[in-house]
């Protein structure tokens, strides 16, 4: 099958390729004057990250640097470590990062990049839905704290993306479910054929080796390649769209959830919570027909996503979503819909409709 090329536009334009075994394609994407790359992979990527190595190792100087699984990388100390192990090989400004693994390593290794000698090159390999449609495009780089998830980081734009479709066949059916919020999201934010894509297909039909997650991932891909060219910043969009922040779609509340779990919640899973949260509020809030908050459900469990949550308070919750990075002083800001691919910024929710759509998600809990 064909690859599919994906061009984002803008002051440093790149691509997106999605296909199978496309390997051949990252020395193009690395451009010339690259002398050494540091591929970055999590520990237990290593098979994925070999014939990354194997096919950069006839061209440029090949530093693997393993980093820890999951969010358990995205620290200060991590990026610090490999800095110094790029001071070490004599990594400079014309020189590169490849990133292979999930969205973790994508953030990490985009993060190196953008701060090592003020900025070098980056082309991401995702090996996980959740990187393919989500973490490797759009050029946000970072780090997590202790106050919160993604709080350091910079804007820092790949030289590419290769989204090799092979790499998911490994991939644990629970992993591929947790991509797939980032992709329902999508479907509700801004195509909601994907959304008919979910619905018309059985679930065990939403393989790696099928058409239709395939075209899931380019309808994902395709929505996030146009949200970051009109607004790469998250500046803001025109018309009253909430350009750039329309991604963070139910990520207000996941975020929370996922820095109350330790950061061992799946980002899908709990993003899919978050989402079902949002449009419970914006239920409340008057601005969303009561049958598209109830196709949240419907669709995020469909793939096996978990749809409600009461592991903690809402006081706990509510206490972290206040230092959110889309928080504006001391007022909550959401994105919500007025309907399908109809989004809008919900500022300043009352207290009443916040704690509602959180005794919403929570009743349903098991």
């Amino acid at each position: 099958m064909s690859e599919t090329v994906m061009h984002v536009a803008g002051t440093s334009p790149y691509d997106v390729v999605v296909g199978r075994d496309l390997l051949d394609r990252l020395p193009s994407l690395l451009g010339g004057g690259v002398e050494r790359v540091a591929v970055v992979h999590a520990e237990p990527q290593t098979d994925h990250a070999r014939p990354v190595v194997e096919a950069l190792a006839p061209h440029v100087e090949v530093l693997a640097v393993p980093v820890p699984d999951g969010e358990a990388a995205k620290t200060a100390e991590v990026a610090q470590r490999c800095w110094e192990l790029l001071g070490e090989h004599g990594f400079t400004r014309s020189d590169a990062v490849v990133t292979v693994g999930g969205g973790a390593v994508t953030d990490l290794g985009g993060f190196v990049a953008a701060t090592w000698l003020r900025g070098v090159r980056v082309v991401h390999v995702p090996t996980t839905l959740l990187g393919m449609v989500d973490a490797a495009v759009g050029g946000k780089t970072g780090i997590n704290t202790a106050a919160g998830k993604n709080l350091v980081g910079s804007f820092h734009e790949p030289g590419g993306v290769l989204c090799d479709l092979a790499t998911l066949d490994t991939l644990p059916p629970a992993d591929l479910a947790a991509g797939l919020a980032e992709v329902v999201k999508c479907g509700f934010i801004a195509d909601p054929a994907i959304l008919e894509l979910v619905e018309e297909h059985e679930p065990g039909d939403l393989t790696p080796h099928g058409p239709v997650v395939r075209e899931l991932v380019e309808r994902a891909v395709r929505v996030k390649v146009d949200v970051v060219t009109a607004d790469l910043r998250e500046t803001g969009g025109s018309g009253g769209h909430p350009g750039r922040e329309v991604l963070n779609y139910g990520h207000t509340l996941g975020h929370a959830i996922e820095r109350h779990e330790g950061y061992r919640m799946r980002h899908g899973d709990a993003v899919a919570v978050g989402c079902v949260y949002a449009a419970e509020l914006a239920g409340r809030a008057g601005v969303l027909a009561p049958e598209v908050v109830a196709r949240h459900r419907d669709v995020l469990a469909r793939v096996g996503l978990p749809t409600s949550y009461d592991a903690a308070s809402f006081e706990e919750l509510h206490a972290t979503m206040k230092v959110d990075k889309k928080a504006r002083g001391s007022r909550l800001r959401f994105v919500v819909l007025r309907g399908l691919a109809d989004p809008v910024i919900l500022e300043g929710p009352s207290e009443e409709h916040l704690r509602a759509a959180y005794d919403a998600i929570a009743g349903g809990a098991a």
